[in-house]
């Protein structure tokens, strides 16, 4: 349960805190709060006999949470283990990369996880010390910022280093152009609201891997936001659909 920032449950004792998205959120929350996490992790399992389940730690900016959250789940585990209760031991246990700092620990959290999923709307607010809700601040929340691609395509690197497949999810993954990129940077899986699902399939069938790599180099070496955007505009609407290039 992804809760803090702009999601807050009262009944959970969160509160008023003056600086939320920086706050008592994610992962920093479950572990003060073991009694609720256990919950959610041993349902997670239970749920997992059902079918295939995946489970991934919001907010970790540091090995130590991690370890920590891996812990309980082998302890949840162990008890369902010894209860008899069905569950798939070998579920996937993955992390979110949504702060700076563990775009940098890529390599360290990718030695402990399954696999690494960018949060690219809270990686974004984080990289650029904007509040995304802040509408006098709307206008430097660029995703296309060369700070942004290039911590995406470090942690890319780091997660495929170490055998692991990385995802992105958020507005980033959504967008045909920008989803276009996201394969040129050999990011694995695309998650996305249900909505933008057909237009990306679109746009990713529609393109060369080959010569997306190309632009996906060219964008890396960009020193401002406005470079790639062209750059998207010159080279990948060229391989678009023409309905995909209508502004929604």
């Amino acid at each position: 349960m992804d809760l803090g920032g702009d999601k807050v449950a009262s009944y959970l004792g969160t509160g008023h805190e003056s600086n939320p998205f920086l706050g008592w959120r994610g992962i920093r929350f479950a572990l003060h709060h073991p009694e609720v996490f256990r919950t959610q992790i041993r349902a997670i399992y239970r749920a997992s006999a059902h079918g295939r389940v995946r489970m991934m730690f919001p907010m970790v900016s540091s090995e130590e949470e991690l370890l920590e959250a891996l812990r309980m789940c082998a302890e949840v585990r162990a008890e369902l283990g010894d209860a008899g209760v069905p569950h798939d031991a070998a579920l996937e246990v993955g992390v979110m990369v949504e702060t700076p700092s563990a775009v940098w620990l890529a390599d360290v959290l990718a030695r402990h996880s399954a696999f690494l999923s960018i949060g690219s709307n809270d990686l974004t607010q984080y990289t650029l010390a904007m509040d995304r809700d802040n509408e006098r601040l709307a206008h430097l929340y660029e995703p296309l910022s060369p700070a942004i691609l290039r911590s995406i395509h470090h942690t890319v690197q780091a997660g495929h280093a170490a055998g692991r497949w990385v995802g992105i999810c958020g507005e980033m993954a959504g967008d045909p152009r920008i989803a276009a990129l996201m394969v040129g940077l050999d990011v694995d899986e695309l998650s996305m609201a249900c909505f933008d699902l057909p237009r990306v399939k679109a746009a990713v069938r529609s393109v060369r891997y080959d010569e997306l790599k190309e632009i996906a180099t060219e964008a890396l070496a960009q020193s401002n936001a406005g470079a790639v955007r062209e750059l998207l505009r010159t080279r990948v609407d060229a391989m678009l659909p023409d309905y995909l290039l209508v502004e929604r």
